[in-house]
């Protein structure tokens, strides 16, 4: 079963912690006199030491220096920032609005030649609508508190949708059931939505199953989940998008998705529930 979605970023940072610990050693000091040398409170040694916080640029190099191992810097320093790029905060992400990040998503679709999507939330952005995707920005704006860019962020998620039609991409998409009836946004919002749906189920690049309310569960309900090819999954959670590379999760999502595929109803069955979902809107 899937570990805890942070577990990779995590791991990763105690990986870094135990390199700078093992620097300390060699150079035969002891933590405090490690804080001594670079001029800082015996506190946050202790913390980037406990992997509970994320040393800077700055940190390493003057922990190398402390420790007489300044070859080490640059390889530390890309490290440091390879743990950073792992666990990435939406606040921080849409710290200047929501556009910038919308803007970075189309890479990873490019570079894959199967994306598997689990969304258990929302709809996932490349199947959404201009007045869902706005809908649901201006919720998370709201939410965040963050600036509000937000016909440009649509526009910018917006075009994601190409690679449904261009290219030699496929998309193999679950989504439950209760996502159909949660409604973002207007009445005429969801019907269109909804719509839109049946509009891109027949697509080549497209395979859309629906896991019913009723069925019986053989995996839980997940946070939304990105699997790119079988070298990348994003984890979607309330605060932080989850980087996951590491070949025992990838398996573990790998897994969690194929029993989920085996709970989703398709072709018609599913277009059927798309088309009841919308006639309770009205």
């Amino acid at each position: 079963m899937p570990v805890s979605p942070s577990s990779s970023a995590q791991a990763a940072r105690e990986a870094l912690a135990v390199r700078l610990g093992h620097l300390m050693r060699d150079a035969g000091i002891n933590w405090r006199e490690l804080s001594r040398r670079c001029g800082w409170d015996k506190a946050k040694t202790s913390r980037i030491l406990g992997a509970k916080a994320a040393p800077s640029d700055a940190d390493i190099r003057a922990w190398c220096t402390a420790c007489n191992a300044e070859d080490q810097a640059a390889d530390l320093v890309a490290t440091a920032r390879a743990v950073d790029s792992m666990y990435m905060e939406w606040r921080r992400q849409h710290r200047a609005g929501m556009r910038r990040a919308q803007e970075d998503v189309p890479a990873r679709n490019a570079a894959a030649r199967t994306c598997r999507a689990y969304v258990s939330n929302v709809i996932p952005g490349f199947f959404q609508t201009a007045d869902y995707a706005e809908a649901l920005m201006r919720s998370i704006t709201d939410f965040q508190g963050t600036p509000d860019d937000i016909p440009e962020a649509v526009a910018a998620r917006l075009a994601r949708s190409r690679f449904l039609y261009e290219g030699d991409h496929r998309f193999v998409v679950l989504i439950e059931e209760w996502v159909l009836r949660t409604r973002i946004g207007t009445t005429a919002t969801m019907a269109g939505q909804l719509q839109h749906l049946l509009t891109v189920m027949p697509l080549p690049s497209v395979s859309l199953g629906i896991i019913p309310l009723g069925c019986p569960r053989t995996v839980w309900p997940l946070e939304a989940f990105y699997l790119y090819d079988n070298r990348h999954t994003v984890v979607e959670t309330l605060t932080a998008g989850i980087n996951v590379r590491q070949p025992r999760e990838l398996a573990d999502y790998a897994k969690a998705f194929t029993g989920l595929a085996q709970m989703a109803v398709h072709g018609d069955a599913a277009r059927t529930l798309i088309r009841v979902a919308a006639d309770a809107l009205e």
